[in-house]
């Protein structure tokens, strides 16, 4: 069978590369806002991630494709665990408040990548299984 019969469609690898990218640059954003410290060294590993996650989504195939899809999607998830943690109860001596730049809009995207990145990680799991 061919790629486009089974192989993970080309939108859904665009799409959560795009969610990547997004997530990376919120994070260098704040970065470059004023985060400082541990945090500020944490975001930038994050951005790091985000970024060589995302350009796998877009350059990688088989295996490599499948292993991709599903570390971006725990990616996705920690980080927007990391952040409800942060304005609960606290995340490594980190509060977190629903007025700091950006944060509404992180919980927005990160939830939104967990969905796109999910359903990519399904596409990926079958076309594995398929061929």
């Amino acid at each position: 069978m061919t790629e486009s019969s089974y192989g993970l469609p080309r939108v859904m690898r665009i799409l959560s590369a795009i969610v990547l990218f997004a997530i990376s640059g919120i994070h260098l954003f704040l970065v470059f806002d004023g985060v400082g410290g541990v945090l500020g060294v944490m975001f930038i590993l994050n951005a790091i991630a985000g970024i060589v996650l995302a350009i796998g989504m877009l350059a990688l195939h088989g295996r490599l494709l499948k292993l991709d899809t599903v570390l971006s999607l725990l990616f996705v998830i920690a980080s927007l665990l990391a952040l409800v943690l942060a304005l609960t109860v606290g995340l490594f001596g980190i509060t977190e408040t629903w007025g700091f730049t950006l944060v509404p809009e992180t919980i927005v995207i990160d939830a939104i990548g967990i969905v796109v990145l999910a359903v990519t990680s399904i596409f990926a799991l079958r076309a594995t299984r398929a061929s």
